[in-house]
């Protein structure tokens, strides 16, 4: 399969070459990436098997105030196993509560080492902020785009979030960084989704459920985890979509929710993006997916919970936003190739 896809991919790109020489440059890299290698390279944890397989290797990417192991050691991990996909967990610093420009570097490295491992396009599957993050390296390190196959968000904060508003106060002396750059207009989210949301090639699912009271508001015609403009395939989607009186909050969407996993899983296992239509409405009728002990898994979630209020209580605050970066102000060296 590899070898079809690379006598493919030579193909169109000596066509291209024919009908433009600047077409057949290699894409610009964005900007250098200020995180020792080190790091990026620990941050990663890959199973044995993650890049023996042909198929599209996956990178799990967790929420605000959770890690890798915390967000998906119950939940997608276990049910990835099962199915035998090749996935990839990835552990932002911080409990992902830092600036999430930072943070970004670390997608970027890990999308590079997955394509380049596997010598396939990876999919993404993140929660909450790690459903937006991935947008951030897409359009500031366009070499990424070629690398990437899917963004599959659940309950993506894609425009933010008003209860940031109630978070970040004098009164508590500002909140995390990263909790300041989801606030609904945060000048973050503002060059985020400056010029397309989407690119071409990329197929984009966007999780939802009105009844998230993290992600606010998350309810039509304007829900915060759409995706509305650019030239990439979407589909945004409600859990009531597919089970009408399906209600969900926003920790169980990223971990153990069956309908939120099974648009996920829909979306992995079929070209474009996830389609309600496809899902079996059994899945209505399930309290958790594939994968979670359900021994266990209660006691794993209530973990899971706490850990993500301790990190809201506990993290260090700082007393605004952090500021941006030069190369998304269009003043330093990754300014060029913002949305090329």
């Amino acid at each position: 399969m590899r070898a079809v896809k690379a006598v493919v991919a030579a193909a169109v790109v000596i066509g291209t070459a024919l009908t433009t020489v600047a077409t057949a440059q290699a894409a610009p890299e964005g900007p250098p990436l200020d995180v020792p290698a080190a790091a990026l390279e620990r941050s990663l944890d890959c199973p044995p098997d993650a890049f023996t397989s042909d198929a599209a290797p996956i990178l799990l990417i967790p929420g605000t105030t959770l890690t890798a192991q915390e967000n998906f050691f119950f939940t997608y991990e276990p049910a990835f196993r099962l199915r035998d996909r090749p996935y990839c967990a990835l552990t932002l610093p911080n409990h992902a509560m830092s600036d999430i420009q930072v943070s970004a570097e670390y997608v970027v490295r890990a999308l590079r080492t997955m394509a380049d491992r596997s010598g396939e396009r990876v999919k993404i599957v993140g929660f909450s902020q790690c459903g937006m993050i991935g947008r951030w390296a897409l359009k500031y390190w366009p070499d990424t785009r070629e690398d990437v196959d899917e963004v599959i968000g659940l309950d993506p904060s894609n425009h933010g979030t008003l209860d940031a508003y109630a978070t970040c106060t004098p009164l508590t002396a500002g909140c995390a960084p990263a909790l300041w750059q989801q606030q609904t207009g945060s000048r973050f989210l503002a060059a985020l989704n400056s010029g397309p949301e989407t690119y071409p090639g990329i197929d984009y699912t966007s999780i939802s459920t009105p009844t998230d009271e993290i992600v606010v508001p998350n309810l039509p015609p304007a829900a915060s985890s759409s995706l509305n403009t650019g030239e990439g395939r979407r589909a945004n989607i409600s859990t009531l979509d597919v089970c009408p009186v399906h209600v969900a909050e926003h920790l169980s969407m990223g971990s153990a929710d069956p309908v939120g996993y099974a648009l996920v899983t829909d979306a992995l296992d079929h070209d474009g993006p996830a389609d309600p239509a496809r899902i079996d409405r059994a899945v209505c009728t399930q309290l958790v997916h594939e994968g979670v002990d359900p021994v266990t898994g209660p006691t794993d979630f209530l973990a899971y919970s706490a850990g993500a209020v301790n990190q809201v209580l506990t993290y260090p605050h700082v007393a605004a936003e952090p500021a941006l970066k030069p190369y998304a102000t269009g003043s330093g060296d990754g300014g060029r190739s913002t949305d090329s």
